[in-house]
């Protein structure tokens, strides 16, 4: 009996523990982030994806730009590796709401969910992720936070059968 309830007890602990933030929290926080607003121009942001061994490999810069009609826009991506490799990705978003929003692009599987709150923004999505020559579906879940007029934080979990395997981290500067 001891051992099942010492069971429980470490399980109900992992259980809350591993708990998110709610975006709600950060519904009086200034700067405000509306993404029609700052994802709208020009943009750069540089960042490394940190792997599950704590290695920051790779190391990357990022060109965007921004358009919106309303509450639909698009972002073009073209990241530049410091391996000399590029990538590029265009995301189409159609804002619901002051406070919700969703983002489809190529290697996105699905339709991505966000939600925005005074000055955070978090995203839910899948992408698929060229490993070892095969193609694999990673959770997704970023989470960027406004500093000021120009400049973000974004800070991405991702996740594959419920384990970490890598963060992203990322800066964002609005030009």
């Amino acid at each position: 009996m001891k051992r099942l309830a010492a069971l429980l007890a470490t399980t109900m602990l992992c259980l809350t523990s591993c708990s998110e933030p709610d975006i709600q929290q950060y519904a009086a926080n200034k700067p405000l982030f509306d993404i029609r607003e700052y994802l709208n121009g020009d943009l750069e942001a540089w960042g490394v994806l940190i792997n599950r061994d704590g290695s920051a490999e790779p190391q990357f810069f990022v060109k965007m730009k921004g358009s919106w009609k309303g509450n639909e826009g698009t972002l073009e991506e073209e990241f530049i590796y410091t391996s000399g490799e590029k990538k590029n990705r265009l995301w189409h978003f159609k804002v619901s709401d002051d406070h919700h929003f969703t983002g489809t692009a190529a290697d996105v599987t699905g339709e991505g969910q966000g939600q925005q709150y005074g000055n955070a923004v978090n995203m839910k999505y899948v992408l698929q992720v060229k490993r070892n020559g095969k193609t694999i579906d990673v959770a997704m879940d970023d989470w960027l936070y406004r500093i000021d007029d120009k400049h973000v934080i974004n800070r991405t979990e991702m996740r594959k059968f419920g384990f970490k395997v890598g963060e992203l981290v990322i800066g964002f500067r609005k030009l």
